[in-house]
């Protein structure tokens, strides 16, 4: 590759990143809203399923996103992307942490109260959400990583899949977890939850295979890679 090219590749690899910390600090910021997704009512164990947290509308494009990177930049690259993400969760934590302990003026838009009601439990969910997205990627990309290994750097949707649906399951049992136990949620809307939301992520998963397809074509397509070539950045 020529340094053009390297040049061209970092500045998406920065883009790629920004979608990616974005998306997962929307997703701790929004988590408090609960919606309904599915047309039918179904229960399970006395809890409506597909319930879920607008959090985590956002939240797969995280994994699309490591998913990408590791397929054209590295395993490396995708792991750098993850630690990133958690110094960008703990700065943001900070930010609502600082706008929440200053009292608002009188005629303040939003008051304490309901400043404190809509971010209040932020500092919960970013924690809850930090250990979660710790486990949850780093298990995506080393499981990706490993059934590229396994298939030659053949049959994309498989780890793609299969890495995906592993790393989406534990993201959601462990910050369920940790937001029933901190009474965030309550404990019997937790079964519920679970099913709903791995449902929800693998649902989105299968359907980001084809963009995932789409975006690993036109990367290899723009910069002349050959299966299992990784760009190496500056």
């Amino acid at each position: 590759m020529t340094i053009k090219d390297k040049l061209a590749a970092q500045q998406i690899y920065f883009i790629l990143g920004g979608l990616f910390i974005t998306s997962l600090v929307v997703s701790n910021l929004i988590f408090q809203k609960f919606f309904y997704w599915y047309p039918f009512h179904i229960e399970l164990f006395g809890t409506k399923l597909f319930e879920i947290s607008v959090g985590i509308l956002p939240y797969p494009i995280t994994f699309l996103i490591t998913d990408l990177i590791s397929e054209i930049y590295g395993k490396k690259r995708a792991n750098q992307i993850v630690v990133m993400g958690i110094f960008a969760s703990l700065f943001s934590l900070s930010i609502v942490f600082v706008s929440n302990a200053v009292p608002a003026t009188n005629w303040s838009p939003v008051g304490d109260s309901m400043f404190s009601t809509v971010f209040g439990n932020t500092a919960v969910a970013v924690f809850a959400s930090m250990l979660a997205y710790l486990f949850a990627q780093f298990i995506d990309i080393h499981i990706y990583h490993f059934w590229k290994r396994i298939t030659k750097g053949k049959y994309l949707w498989i780890r793609n899949n299969f890495s995906t649906f592993s790393s989406q399951f534990i993201d959601t049992l462990t910050i369920l977890l940790l937001l029933c136990s901190f009474e965030i949620i309550e404990w019997n809307r937790f079964t519920g939850l679970l099913v709903s939301g791995f449902i929800f992520k693998a649902f989105i998963a299968a359907c980001d295979t084809p963009f995932l397809y789409l975006g690993v074509y036109l990367f290899r397509k723009r910069f002349n890679l050959r299966l299992n070539d990784e760009i190496k950045l500056l």
